[in-house]
């Protein structure tokens, strides 16, 4: 059952924020030092995220929503679900606010 849960709060939360920031920083052609500092820092929150998830279901239901509506920027997402990513999402900030140039 565990691991059932994991997968969920993987599927619905952990890739679709992880994609999000991703798909956002190569839209901003973000250099790949702030994309991998970033990357890798949702990466190694993963755990946090779950266990935040798993302790705490309502957040991870609304916050999955919040997410797939665009009602909240990824990265925000990020350093509210694991403040430790924090540092990370401060130097891609400049990346991720900028609109795409068509």
């Amino acid at each position: 059952m565990q691991e059932f849960l994991i997968a969920v709060i993987t599927a619905l939360l952990i890739q679709p924020l992880q994609a999000a920031i991703a798909e956002k920083l190569e839209a901003a052609r973000a250099p790949q030092a702030v994309v991998a500092q970033l990357a890798g820092c949702a990466e190694t929150a993963a755990p946090e995220v779950i266990d935040r998830a798993k302790s705490d279901p309502v957040w991870a239901t609304v916050s999955a929503i919040r997410l797939a509506l665009g009602w909240v920027r990824p990265e925000a997402l990020l350093v509210e679900a694991a403040p430790g990513c924090g540092p990370a999402a401060a130097v891609a900030q400049p990346f991720l606010l900028e609109p795409a140039e068509a």
